[in-house]
C-alpha cells in the first residue's frame, strides 16, 4: 500500500516538468543557509543586524531545513551547530535538543519570543512544530535569563515563524517514505482590505507502519498520527508600528510497544503499551502602542492536555501557562536601553504523588502579598543598557530580577563586549541563569512504569554562570573562492543541580540536588567554504561534562565528548539539479545499566547519520526532492544483544526480588534484570528512501 502512495506521488509531480524549458539559465550562487547579515531579535529582544551584536546567536534559514526534510524542529536540529537531539525513549521516542551537551531542560525554545514550549510540553511539543511555518531560527548558546528568565539555562532557541505580510500566497510540500511515512504542509495567505493579511498554515504527519527489525517483539518507532494548525494575522498600522496575532492548535496520538499491541490493550496487563494522546492551543500576540517611544506588550496562553499510558501506569496531566510583557525602547544619544517587566502564571496537574499542590499561602493576607506567595506567579523587571563605540565595538549590560514564592528573590545579569580586530571580530559573554524545575522533564524514563520516582529532598532551583568567547573571522576571498571561519570557548558552572541517581535501588529513580557543583565547558569551531557551484561547511564541538561531589568527578549519562556535523550542497552547473550531503557524528556516551550482570556495553559506540539529496527545481517556484536519510542503516542495536530490557516480561511477572527489592539471578532472568526501555543513545530509524514535491505562488 505505501509503495503504492509513493509511485503515485511520484508520477504526479512529475508530469508538470516534463514541459518545462531546457535553455533556461541556471542558477549559480547556492542559498546561504546561516545569514551573516540577518536581522535577529534573540539577543536583545529588538530588532538588529547579527554582524552588529554583541551576543553570539547562530541564525539559520529555511534553506538550512531543507537540504534533508524533517518533519519536526526536532529532527530538523540535528545538524545545527553544538545542537544534538537526543532520544530518550526506545519505545514512545520522546526526547530534548541538548544544547553544548546540556540536557533538554536547560534549553528554552520560544515562538516569537514566547515561552510556550516548557515544562510539560518540551517532552512532546517539540514534534509538533513543523519546519514549514519557520522563517527563521536562532540560537543563543550559555545562559540567558537575564532576558527570559527560568529554564534559559544552558541555552535559548528561538522560533520566528513566517510573516502573514511576506508568506507567499500559496505553499504546499510534502514527502513520503518508504517506510510508509507522510508529511504534509500546506501554507495560504488572504488579504483582507488592504490592512490584514492573515497567513494559515497545516501541517500533518501520519506513520502507521509497524517496524520490529532488530525482532524484539516490539515496535522499533513509534506510531504517530498528528495535526498542528497554524494561523497569523497582521495588521497594517500607520507608522509601521506592530500588531499581530496568532493561534495554533496541535493534537496527536502516538503510540510505541509490543508489536501485537491495540488501544484495547491500553493501561491493561496483556500487552505492554505507551499510548500518549495529546493537545495543546497557544494564543500569542504583540502591540505597539501608539506613543513616541516605541513600547510593545506582548501576551501568550497556552493550554497542555496529556492523557497517557506508559503500560500500566496512566499519567494524566495538565499545563497552563499565561505570560506577559510590556518592553520599552528608549533611544537617548549614544546609548541603547531596554526596559521591561514580565509576569509568568504557571497552573500544573497531574495525578503523579510528585506534583505539589500549588496553594495560595497565608489566604488572611493583603492582595499584593497573596499574589506573591503563589508559586505558580513568576514576576520579573529587567533592563538592558548597549552602547556603541569608535572601529565597530560595542557592549551590552543586562540585568533582570525575579521574585519566586518559595526560593525569594532571583537576581541575574549578564555582560558582553564586542570587538573588532581588522578582519576579526571577538565577541565576550557572560551570563547567569536559573532554572525551577518541573521533575516530568528532568527524566522520562521515571514513568516508563519500570521506575518509581523517589525525591531525597526539598528541591532547590538549578543557578549557573557562563563565560563564552568568540573569535569570527569574515567572509574571506580569493579568486572565486570564500572562506569563514569560526571559533568559541565556553564554560558552565552549575550549582544545586538536579541529579538522577538510578543506583540507589532498580526500581527507583533518585532525584536530589548535587551536593557540590557541575561543569560543561569545551571548545567548538565551525568553516565554510564557498567555491564555485559547490558550498562545504563542517562544525565541531568537544565538550568537557562532570559533576563533583565530595571531591569524586562523575560524567552525567547520554553526555558525549564530541559533535561534529557537515554539509556539502553541489549546484550542477547549467542545470537544475541540487545535491546536498549532510552527516551528524556523535562520540561515545556512559549509558544507564541496571546492575552488574548487565552484559550490554556501558558506553555507545562512534555513530554518524548520512543522508543524501538531490532537488531539481527553480527555487522560488517549484521543486521536485528524493534522496535516502540514513544512508549507512546505523541503528543503536549493533553490538548490543538487545535494547529493551526484558522486552518477553515488560511487566515483570517472572522477576524474583528479594526483601530488598532487588531483582535476583535465575534461570529465566540470568542477568538480574528487570524490564526498561532508557538504554537508548541514537534514534532507532533505520534507512528511508523518500520522494517529495514542493512549490509555491507569490
Amino acid at each position: 500500500m505505501y509503495r503504492h502512495r509513493f509511485f503515485l506521488l511520484l508520477a504526479s509531480a512529475i508530469i508538470p516538468f516534463c514541459h518545462a524549458q531546457k535553455n533556461e539559465a541556471a542558477q549559480t550562487l547556492l542559498p546561504d543557509s546561516r545569514q551573516m547579515d540577518a536581522i535577529i531579535i534573540t539577543g536583545s529582544l529588538k530588532p538588529e543586524h547579527k554582524e552588529r551584536s554583541a551576543i553570539v546567536v547562530d541564525t539559520y534559514t529555511p534553506s538550512f531545513f531543507r537540504k534533508t526534510p524533517s518533519a519536526s524542529l526536532f529532527e530538523a536540529l540535528q545538524l545545527a551547530q553544538g545542537v544534538r537531539p537526543q532520544v530518550n525513549c526506545n519505545i514512545c521516542n520522546t526526547g530534548d535538543i541538548q544544547i553544548n551537551g546540556l540536557e533538554g531542560p536547560y534549553t528554552l525554545i520560544l515562538i516569537d519570543g514566547m515561552p510556550l514550549v516548557s515544562g510539560l510540553s518540551s517532552v512532546y511539543g517539540l514534534t509538533g512544530i513543523p519546519t514549514a511555518l519557520i522563517e527563521r531560527i536562532e540560537i543563543v548558546k550559555g545562559p540567558t535569563s537575564a532576558l527570559y528568565g527560568s529554564e534559559a539555562v544552558g541555552g535559548l532557541i528561538q522560533v520566528v515563524t513566517k510573516k502573514a505580510a511576506s508568506a507567499p500566497s500559496f505553499g504546499f510540500d510534502q514527502f513520503v517514505s518508504d517506510k510508509g511515512e507522510i508529511n504534509t504542509d500546506l501554507g495560504f495567505k488572504r488579504l483582507w482590505r488592504k490592512r490584514l493579511f492573515m497567513y494559515t498554515g497545516i501541517h500533518h504527519f501520519y506513520f502507521q507502519h509497524r517496524l520490529d527489525n532488530n525482532l524484539d517483539q516490539f515496535t522499533d518507532v513509534a506510531l504517530q498520527h498528528r495535526l498542528s494548525v497554524f494561523q497569523k494575522w497582521q495588521f497594517q498600522r500607520k507608522s509601521n508600528r506592530n500588531l499581530q496575532w496568532a493561534a495554533r492548535f496541535f493534537t496527536e496520538d502516538r503510540w510505541g510497544g509490543d508489536i501485537q499491541w491495540s488501544p484495547r490493550d491500553r493501561g491493561g496487563q496483556v500487552r505492554y503499551g505507551e499510548s500518549i494522546y495529546t493537545h495543546r492551543l497557544e494564543l500569542f500576540g504583540q502591540y505597539q502602542l501608539p506613543v513616541n517611544t516605541p513600547v510593545h506588550l506582548s501576551v501568550s496562553a497556552s493550554g497542555h492536555n496529556q492523557n497517557s499510558y506508559y503500560g500500566t501506569t496512566p499519567f494524566m496531566a495538565q499545563q497552563r501557562i499565561l505570560f506577559g510583557q510590556i518592553t520599552a525602547h528608549p533611544t537617548p544619544k549614544s546609548t541603547d536601553l531596554l526596559l521591561g517587566i514580565s509576569w509568568r502564571y504557571t497552573y500544573y496537574a497531574d495525578n503523579t504523588k510528585v506534583a505539589q499542590p500549588m496553594a495560595i499561602h497565608n489566604p488572611d493576607a493583603s492582595r499584593w502579598s497573596r499574589i506573591f506567595s503563589n508559586p505558580r506567579n513568576l514576576p520579573g523587571l529587567f533592563a538592558q543598557w548597549e552602547r556603541s563605540f569608535p572601529g565597530g565595538c560595542r557592549s551590552l549590560f543586562g540585568i533582570r530580577l525575579d521574585h519566586h514564592a518559595q526560593h525569594g528573590k532571583i537576581l541575574t545579569p549578564r555582560l558582553a563586549f564586542k570587538h573588532k580586530l581588522g578582519a576579526y571580530t571577538v565577541r565576550w559573554n557572560m551570563g547567569t541563569g536559573f532554572r525551577v524545575v518541573n521533575v516530568f522533564t528532568e527524566d522520562h524514563a521515571a514513568l516508563t512504569g519500570a521506575r518509581n520516582i523517589v525525591i531525597d529532598q526539598h528541591l532547590q532551583p538549578e543557578k549557573s554562570i557562563n563565560y563564552n568567547i568568540q573569535l569570527q573571522r569574515h567572509n574571506q576571498s580569493i579568486k572565486r573562492i570564500t572562506l569563514g571561519r569560526e571559533f568559541s570557548i565556553f564554560y558552565t558552572h552549575f550549582q544545586n543541580r538536579i541529579v538522577p541517581n538510578y543506583n540507589i535501588n532498580p526500581n527507583e529513580i533518585h532525584y536530589s540536588n548535587l551536593l557540590g557543583y557541575g561543569y560543561c565547558r569545551g571548545v567548538s569551531g565551525k568553516l565554510d567554504l564557498q567555491l564555485p557551484n559547490i558550498s562545504i561547511s563542517a562544525s565541531l564541538t568537544w565538550l568537557n561534562t562532570a559533576l563533583v561531589e565530595h571531591g569524586e568527578i562523575s560524567v552525567p549519562l547520554l553526555t558525549e565528548k564530541c559533535n561534529a556535523q557537515g554539509t556539502v550542497a553541489w549546484k550542477i552547473p547549467h542545470t537544475f539539479w541540487l545535491m546536498d550531503y549532510t552527516v551528524s557524528v556523535c562520540s561515545p556516551m556512559a549509558l544507564p545499566l541496571l546492575g552488574p550482570l548487565d552484559p550490554r556495553p556501558p558506553f555507545s559506540p562512534w555513530w554518524a547519520i548520512h543522508n543524501l539529496q538531490w532537488t531539481w527545481g527553480k527555487e522560488t517556484k517549484h521543486q521536485v526532492y528524493f534522496g535516502v536519510k540514513n544512508l549507512f542503516n546505523f541503528t543503536p542495536n549493533r553490538g548490543t544483544p538487545f535494547l529493551i530490557a526484558r522486552s518477553g516480561d515488560p511487566f515483570d511477572k517472572r522477576v524474583v526480588f528479594d526483601v530488598q527489592g532487588n531483582p535476583q539471578a535465575t534461570a529465566d532472568n540470568p542477568y538480574a534484570l528487570t524490564f526498561d526501555p532508557s538504554y537508548v543513545y541514537a534514534p532507532n530509524q533505520g534507512r528511508r528512501i523518500y520522494f517529495g514535491l514542493r512549490f509555491k505562488i507569490e
